[in-house]
């Protein structure tokens, strides 16, 4: 059966405000607490969502009205007239589904009249959700399930999150923690940060750095425009970026890494499968486990091995390839105009 909680301005009797502008109270409240939800699909043209998840506590919807004008305040009668005018405002649930809508009724309106219409949605931790906004943020908390997310303008935030996490952001940051399984996320505009999280990492940015700490499973992190920063990270990890530097300590297990055009500090503490360095721009300096069989293939501007004991194979100035302790995980380290220093710990 579809039930429908409210059409906008139908729900008066539940619905409360105190100051539009401020969005520190809702201006619609209602309660899902009699409803089963497993599903959250949600919509707004102008504002932010968030859904947060509760093994306890009442499950509940609520919307925020804020002027885009930069005026101070807006009195409830006059939201109501604009949305009454402007906007379709459409919340029900049916099918085990929460749907919750805010668009404007035309392509082209009056940007002094117009509105940022924001949801806050509280309900049982085991909800996926759909959401898109064009013009706010999104944070997603404490939930279990397939999650799907679109943004914009606006940032994305999520934590305590486990299942399928796809996220993307045309124009805000990205900060993902203590979360796991399937973390997609990209934005074109902002910088990532990743903490405390488990699984298959996929991580995009054209426009900013990467900040990843703590993380265990497989990783691959990317950026056109900004430097790359890692600590305690786990498992096999694939970072590279096209215009930055990259600084990595303490990685155990499989590396991969590139950079077009900065420095590179690394240090890797346990050694996975392989390890694989580039640089076209700018000297790496590697610190790897002592007392481990290695193959390397280290080649740059001057390449250097401190220090150079149990080795055999061929050296000279700009390459060094052989074996260490007779061989073992592969070593390869190559910067096209840079030095290259491999140190042993």
């Amino acid at each position: 059966m579809k039930k429908f909680f409210f059409l906008l301005l139908a729900a008066t009797g539940t619905a409360y405000t105190v100051n539009a502008q401020d969005n520190k109270e809702p201006y619609l409240t209602q309660s899902l607490s009699s409803e089963t939800i497993k599903q959250a699909n949600v919509e707004t043209s102008g504002g932010s969502i968030s859904v947060q998840g509760s093994a306890q506590g009442e499950a509940r919807i609520e919307m925020y009205v804020n002027s885009n004008n930069g005026i101070s305040s807006l009195s409830k009668d006059e939201i109501k007239k604009r949305l009454e005018e402007d906007y379709i405002i459409k919340i029900n649930v049916a099918g085990n589904t929460l749907t919750a809508t805010a668009k404007n009724k035309r392509d082209n309106w009056d940007w002094k009249k117009s509105l940022s219409i924001s949801f806050k949605i509280y309900v049982p931790s085991n909800v996926s959700t759909d959401l898109s906004t064009s013009g706010g943020s999104i944070k997603l908390s404490d939930l279990k399930g397939t999650q799907s997310f679109r943004t914009s303008g606006g940032s994305l935030k999520v934590d305590n999150v486990t299942g399928k996490i796809d996220g993307k952001t045309s124009g805000g940051s990205i900060n993902v923690s203590n979360s796991s399984d399937d973390i997609d996320l990209a934005t074109s505009g902002g910088s990532i940060t990743a903490d405390n999280c488990k699984g298959n990492i996929q991580l995009n940015t054209s426009g900013g750095s990467l900040h990843l700490s703590k993380l265990d499973g497989t990783t691959e992190a990317s950026t056109s425009g900004g430097r790359i920063e890692a600590d305690d990270v786990k498992g096999k990890l694939s970072a590279s970026t096209s215009g930055g530097s990259v600084h990595l300590t303490n990685i155990r297990g499989t590396l991969e890494t590139s950079t077009s055009g900065g420095s590179m500090d690394i240090e890797i503490t346990e050694l996975g499968q392989y390890v694989k360095v580039s640089n076209s721009g700018g000297s790496v300096d590697i610190t790897l486990p002592a007392n481990k069989g290695l193959n390397l293939d280290l080649h740059g501007n001057r390449v250097k091995l401190n220090p150079m004991n149990n080795f055999s194979g061929d050296t000279d100035d700009n390459s060094i390839r052989g074996k260490v302790n007779g061989g073992g995980t592969e070593v390869t380290v190559h910067s096209g105009s840079g030095h290259v220093t491999l140190n042993f710990k």
